[in-house]
């Protein structure tokens, strides 16, 4: 059995990109999110906002992965911006996602290798709100693993990022 241990945050529950998720769930919060829908302009029914298969979830955490990869190894965060849902662009320009994911630049972990093995999740991927997806779990690897908690929305007939923790996670020794 392996057994982990959490290595220092980086970058965290409060990270701007984490925090527009976490307050976007808050009541007062959702109650603005609905003000904010102009009058007159109805919402698309949930039976056009599918559910991701289980293929579809793994596609879209591995791009995103792929994304902070390339994000962090150029320096530009503008295309992970820009692939993103509409709050999230709001909440984070390329500059504040840089210092975001500083830590995990700075300590050179190889984002790209999450692409190669299946994401495991530690809890059922949930709708949170019907256009809000949460997919939390971790990619096994040796030494080091990575957990995620990954919000998408449902905008423009696609579900993008909305709000993103990656915490590197040290994998202890334990029974083969």
């Amino acid at each position: 059995m392996t057994m982990t241990a959490k290595l220092p945050k980086m970058p965290g529950r409060l990270a701007p990109a984490f925090l527009f998720a976490v307050m976007a769930f808050s009541p007062v919060s959702s109650a603005m999110a609905q003000a904010q829908v102009p009058a007159g302009q109805v919402q698309p029914p949930p039976s056009i906002r599918p559910t991701p298969s289980q293929l579809e979830l793994s596609k879209m955490i591995w791009s995103t992965m792929a994304a902070v990869d390339h994000a962090n190894r150029s320096g530009n965060y503008s295309v992970l911006r820009d692939i993103s849902a509409q709050g999230f662009q709001i909440n984070n320009d390329a500059a504040r996602l840089a210092e975001v994911f500083a830590g995990i630049r700075r300590s050179r972990i190889d984002l790209s290798n999450a692409l190669l093995i299946p994401p495991t999740y530690t809890q059922a991927p949930q709708l949170v709100r019907e256009d809000v997806f949460r997919v939390q779990g971790m990619f096994q690897m040796r030494p080091i693993s990575l957990s995620f908690d990954m919000y998408f929305q449902w905008e423009q007939g696609e579900w993008k990022l909305f709000g993103i923790d990656i915490q590197p996670l040290e994998m202890t020794t334990g029974q083969p």
